[in-house]
């Protein structure tokens, strides 16, 4: 005589565990308040605010509008989740989930896909408010290849420099330093300003790899100069984190 003993309970397969897990971190960055000025409020009213004050500045909206497109990958890539993570480990969130079923690779590419899916939401909602606006992007081929891997290897170091923040300090002062951050990003390169000397300084920076790779894309032209600069920074970045990241607090 045998038992029947389904549903037999037991942990759901890897993908659905990470798909889960990445759609409820998704949903609570949505819901909350300070990441959504962050992801949206801020970067669509620096876009419409722009596109009014920016032909009086000498910014037209051809420059404005990828900048603005780097302005809400740096606020959810790296500010927003410099924030939720550093207090999801205050709060031994971290530990929990690491120990459960998902585990800590699970964990991690849970998160990895949230911000994936933010960050492609963000693009888009901003990119139909900038044509509303009256942006036309010269996207050639080779220009929109190369803006694509320059978001993807701007997504893995912005993340592994949220990962080292949150990692190393306490949650408030993780909370000071990613807004700080957030600020001085804002003029190293990921908004037009400044002249031609100082942007060719903060162009080695990611945010200033950043915002000229998709402001070259915009144009029609790659830039692969900045996409090289971003893998980089998001290799040595990753090593960094994988070193000095730690789970608990």
């Amino acid at each position: 005589m045998t038992l029947d003993l389904s549903p037999a309970p037991g942990a759901a397969p890897p993908a659905r565990r990470i798909a889960r897990h990445a759609r409820t971190e998704a949903l609570l960055l949505a819901r909350n308040g300070e990441q959504l000025l962050l992801a949206a409020v801020i970067p669509a009213a620096t876009l419409v605010g722009g596109a009014i004050a920016g032909p009086r500045l000498g910014i037209g909206l051809g420059a404005l509008a990828p900048s603005v497109l780097a302005l809400a990958i740096w606020s959810t890539a790296f500010t927003s989740c410099a924030i939720a993570t550093g207090f999801d480990r205050r709060y031994q969130v971290l530990e929990r989930l690491a120990a459960s079923p998902l585990r800590r690779s699970g964990l991690v590419a849970g998160k990895a896909a949230a911000i994936v899916i933010i960050v492609l939401a963000q693009v888009a909602l901003l990119a139909a408010v900038a044509a509303l606006l009256g942006w036309r992007p010269a996207l050639a081929p080779a220009a929109a290849c190369s803006a694509a891997l320059a978001v993807l290897a701007a997504v893995c170091a912005f993340v592994a420099g949220a990962l080292i923040l949150a990692g190393t300090l306490r949650a408030e002062l993780t909370l000071a330093c990613a807004n700080l951050l957030y600020l001085a990003g804002l003029f190293a390169g990921i908004l037009p300003v400044g002249g031609a000397g100082w942007l060719g300084a903060v162009r080695w920076l990611p945010t200033g790899a950043l915002g000229e790779a998709l402001r070259a894309a915009g144009a029609g032209h790659p830039d692969w100069l900045a996409v090289a600069t971003l893998v980089a920074w998001a290799i040595v970045l990753t090593m960094i984190a994988r070193r000095v990241f730690r789970w608990t607090s």
